[in-house]
């Protein structure tokens, strides 16, 4: 009777030490564009177990379990801001309106649009005064209507004159592609430009994001109160960790064409030629250095001023959320490299 007593202490203790063990399951939501699509290939090479319960050697080495969300991109942005994933991929603008109600902090900076996105014209549009009377079709009150607007302020001229009208871009694209009447000009982002350009000969881009480095930022977002959660700076260390593994195979010669690859097979099926393009329209920071570089800057800082100014005239955000920088920075959107630099220092 005592041997039995004993071997069910033991056993009780085995399984209470294994649960204790179980690391801490957090979230994160992505949606197919190049530098965010690098999580599901992170998934496919074994760097992260996307299932929960399942971990990768990223997870094991930080001791945590990564969940994968993979969703369109306004889905994700709705489950970020209703508190249904720890961690989001976001742009730089699109976040500030969730940072109001849900405090977050950028913990990656991923890419930066160098030409993914653009006005694309017919060849009836010489000049960018040729748009003036002419309806410039994208999504409204987005990172295109950014685009847009802030191309013409660089070229002199006043956005109010011109006319912006909502629309998908995949539905604009596919109507200029057709060569449906009355469109003459679009602003879209890839594949869409891509595939424009490559259906209408005819055509041409007017002006592009290259114009604005490092102005449309996309990022990896964490809400503040997963990041205080036992383990969430760990988290947030490990997603750095595993965007900097994959872009380690994107720069190795004898494994870049492999992992393009993968990357086009998860954003829109693009073959490696096209991803070879993508990638130099989505310029990754691929390195902890070019990112912390980022962080760091004072361009960064004029750049959201920027940006949330924008987004409060056009009233995408009800009020001006306060954006701040650095480590034990406070506010509705925190830019805190800590997790980049952790990242970098663990081997």
């Amino acid at each position: 009777m005592g041997r039995i007593i004993i071997f069910a202490v033991c056993a009780a203790a085995l399984a209470q030490t294994a649960f204790a063990a179980k690391p801490p399951v957090f979230s994160l939501a992505w949606s197919e564009y190049p530098s965010w699509s690098a999580f599901g290939v992170c998934h496919e090479t074994g760097l992260i177990n996307g299932a929960a319960g399942k971990l990768g050697s990223i997870e094991e080495k930080w001791g945590v379990d990564i969940e994968l969300k993979e969703a369109e991109y306004d889905p994700c942005i709705a489950m970020y801001g209703a508190g249904q994933t720890d961690a989001v991929c976001i742009t730089n603008m699109d976040v500030l309106n969730a940072s109001l109600s849900r405090p977050g902090v950028a913990i990656l900076a991923t890419s930066t649009s160098y030409g993914a996105d653009a006005c694309i014209v017919s060849s009836a549009i010489a000049d960018v005064k040729d748009l003036k009377g002419k309806k410039v079709r994208g999504l409204a009150l987005s990172v295109s209507e950014y685009c847009f607007a802030r191309n013409l302020q660089i070229l002199g001229e006043d956005p109010a004159e011109y006319t912006f009208v909502n629309m998908d871009p995949g539905a604009a694209a596919l109507a200029m592609q057709q060569k449906q009447a009355d469109f003459d000009a679009i602003v879209v982002w890839n594949p869409f430009v891509l595939d424009t350009l490559n259906q209408r000969k005819d055509c041409h881009v007017l002006f592009d994001s290259s114009s604005i480095p490092n102005e449309i930022i996309d990022m990896v977002v964490m809400s503040e109160s997963a990041l205080q959660k036992p383990k969430g700076k760990e988290f947030a260390s490990a997603v750095a960790d595993a965007f900097y593994a994959l872009n380690k195979r994107m720069a190795d010669a004898t494994t870049r064409d492999d992992t393009l690859i993968a990357l086009g097979e998860k954003f829109s099926n693009l073959d490696l030629q096209s991803m070879r393009k993508v990638v130099q329209q989505t310029k990754f920071y691929a390195t902890p250095e070019e990112a912390t570089k980022l962080f760091d800057s004072a361009e960064l800082k004029d750049t959201m001023t920027k940006v949330v100014d924008f987004c409060v005239k056009m009233e995408i955000v009800a009020k001006k959320p306060v954006v701040a920088f650095g480590a034990g920075a406070t506010g509705n959107l925190v830019f805190d490299p800590a997790y980049i630099a952790a990242a970098a220092a663990k081997p």
